[in-house]
């Protein structure tokens, strides 16, 4: 079975019983509706008794697709595009696994609003032996078939209070399900101040430099933060720390709503700071990107 996370998170090893019950701790965090039809999630399974297994049927969470665009956004990031199947109802913000032919499984945040873009996009970083982001590098096309399932996640704009002040930070691909949450709050109408904070190594990383600042020139409310670990870079990005920065910028963070992106030990330390900062736990979302594990 295809498998990414191995933890229950991204729902790659998604199995159906044909017989017998899975145990609970399988079908914990799935779907009611997939749970009443026998689905489970194989890498947290250990039968308590006989099971005849089959795997997942399109449409139960898994969908074909085709691959319909690729390009490079830099040296080591590029952007996905995939046919939306029928029937893939999702989030800006969420995220879904794409498993290729190999039966390769690996998740990646949705950076694409259904309302106002045909396709669904991915940007993904190149990681040296990959065994997804390097066949799609090498090997995938446009045309090319694979699955994607899902969507799962709540790092999404829901925002009840359409003037409450966002926080959105994140590095590295992490700025994927920001730029979505972003877009979709600004097409839903979201009047209160919206602060994105991009974190990077170097300048090369902040791959959606010139599309940010032209969404900043758009939207009056709308700002956006650059900053990289290492210098040299351009007057307009800040070279330091990001969480020291934000902090330095924005100062309290009182009644602000935050949604945080990126590798855990990021979304660790982010989750700690803004609340000490002000932020209610309640008002704090996280996409903490898991690598794949081994087998």
């Amino acid at each position: 079975m295809p498998s990414s996370c191995r933890s229950g998170v991204c729902q790659s090893c998604l199995m159906r019983a044909r017989e017998g019950t899975p145990p609970a701790a399988a079908q914990s965090g799935i779907k009611d509706t997939l749970r009443a039809q026998g689905y489970f999630l194989s890498c947290r399974c250990v039968p308590e008794g006989d099971l005849s297994v089959a795997l997942p049927e399109d449409g139960a969470g898994r969908f074909a697709s085709t691959i319909t665009g690729i390009r490079q956004l830099s040296d080591t990031v590029m952007e996905l595009r995939l046919a939306r199947p029928e029937g893939f109802e999702y989030r800006a913000g969420q995220f879904a696994t794409l498993i290729n032919g190999q039966e390769v499984a690996r998740s990646y945040s949705v950076a694409s609003v259904p309302e106002l873009d045909a396709d669904l996009e991915f940007q993904i970083a190149l990681v040296p032996g990959g065994a997804m982001s390097g066949w799609l590098a090498n090997e995938a096309a446009a045309g090319t078939a694979l699955h994607v399932q899902g969507p799962n996640g709540h790092c999404f704009y829901a925002c009840a209070d359409r003037e409450q002040p966002l926080l959105l930070a994140g590095t590295g691909t992490g700025l994927a399900p920001l730029y979505g949450i972003a877009r979709d709050a600004l097409r839903q109408g979201h009047t209160g101040p919206i602060h994105l904070f991009h974190g990077a190594l170097r300048e090369p990383g902040l791959y959606l430099h010139e599309p940010l600042r032209a969404l900043a020139s758009e939207w009056e409310h709308f700002h956006y933060h650059a900053c990289v670990l290492n210098g040299p870079a351009a007057d307009e990005v800040h070279v330091g720390p990001l969480d020291a920065w934000l902090l330095e910028t924005l100062g309290t963070l009182k009644g602000f709503r935050a949604y945080l992106c990126g590798a855990p030990e990021f979304v660790k330390l982010m989750q700690r700071k803004v609340f000490l900062a002000g932020v209610s736990l309640q008002e704090v979302f996280v996409d903490s990107f898991l690598p794949a594990k081994a087998p």
